[in-house]
């Protein structure tokens, strides 16, 4: 069986504060319209690896779009090195919850605002800062679904927002991730059952922060295979 056509572009997105932001999307070219996606990226940029996930998206049958979270700060097509975090950082700290906000309401406008794409069925999907932002999307934006992959600082700065999840969510973490504990799993769980929204909860015990990108020295396949199979799943049921 051949695989489904891909149609890649950039695209640049006028954000409310008055920035310009550039996003990178992959949809497929079959006949639509298709379900939308944020796909938001990890520290090091809207880089090879995220990229790649949004094909995979679009494979899938999305329209995928992955802005570029450091625009503010970082050149456009700004990749970080997996070895050289410290040259990551102080576009990290530039990226508030408000910034946050902004950013993925650009998106999810564009998204929206496409004649291929279905509006009501519009999803997020976000990795370490991506996770967390995936978790500030879902607390502003009408979604269909919500997923975070080891959001990072959701625990010590956004439980306030876990009353404001709107869409079911499905939180991803790895059992071995030393910067996001099991008491920083469980306060973000507690708050969402407190509130009685609707979420899932999966820890892969054998994976590490990261384990996702098969491009880190975290790398875990077997909990990378299963975990894309939860994500599609999720996002279709």
């Amino acid at each position: 069986m051949s695989s489904p056509s891909i149609a890649k572009e950039k695209v640049e997105l006028s954000v409310a504060d008055g920035t310009r932001m550039s996003a990178y999307v992959a949809r497929s070219e079959q006949a639509g319209p298709h379900p939308g996606l944020i796909l938001l990226q990890e520290a090091f940029g809207v880089n090879h690896h995220i990229r790649n996930v949004a094909e995979r998206f679009a494979a899938e049958g999305y329209i995928a779009i992955a802005p570029e979270l450091f625009h503010r700060t970082a050149p456009p097509d700004f990749e970080g090195s997996y070895t050289d975090f410290s040259a990551v950082q102080p576009h990290l700290r530039a990226v508030t919850p408000e910034t946050s906000e902004l950013d993925v309401r650009a998106a999810y406008d564009w998204l929206h605002s496409n004649a291929q794409v279905k509006p009501g069925e519009i999803s997020s999907v976000g990795f370490c800062m991506g996770g967390r932002a995936s978790f500030i999307a879902n607390s502003i934006l009408r979604l269909r679904a919500a997923i975070s992959f080891y959001g990072g600082g959701i625990a010590q700065a956004l439980l306030d927002r876990a009353s404001q999840q709107q869409a079911p969510l499905l939180l991803i973490w790895g059992g071995l991730d030393k910067h996001i504990t099991p008491d920083h799993r469980k306060v973000v769980t507690d708050a969402l059952t407190e509130h009685q929204k609707t979420y899932v909860n999966v820890e892969f015990a054998r994976a590490d922060h990261g384990f996702f990108c098969d491009e880190r020295a975290s790398y875990e396949p077997h909990s990378a295979r299963q975990a894309w199979a939860l994500t599609l799943e999720f996002l279709h049921s």
